[in-house]
């Protein structure tokens, strides 16, 4: 599932965070993906836990900053 965040520098950013934390993402940034539309890709699948989830989400608040 991508989230576009459209700033490189930042999703490479909130993709560090998010690593940090223990949150497995990949950043797609330029010549991968146009320019203007960085994002991060995340994998969801049935084992993940609604905590799981909610972990996540509330990491990706976080790394916002």
């Amino acid at each position: 599932m991508p989230i576009l965040i459209g700033d490189e520098p930042k999703t490479v950013e909130i993709s560090r965070r998010l690593r940090e934390e223990g949150i497995y993402v990949v950043g797609f940034t330029y010549p991968v993906v146009p320019k203007g539309q960085a994002r991060i890709r995340v994998q969801l699948s049935a084992a993940h836990s609604d905590e799981d989830v909610d972990r996540a989400v509330a990491a990706f608040v976080r790394a916002r900053g």
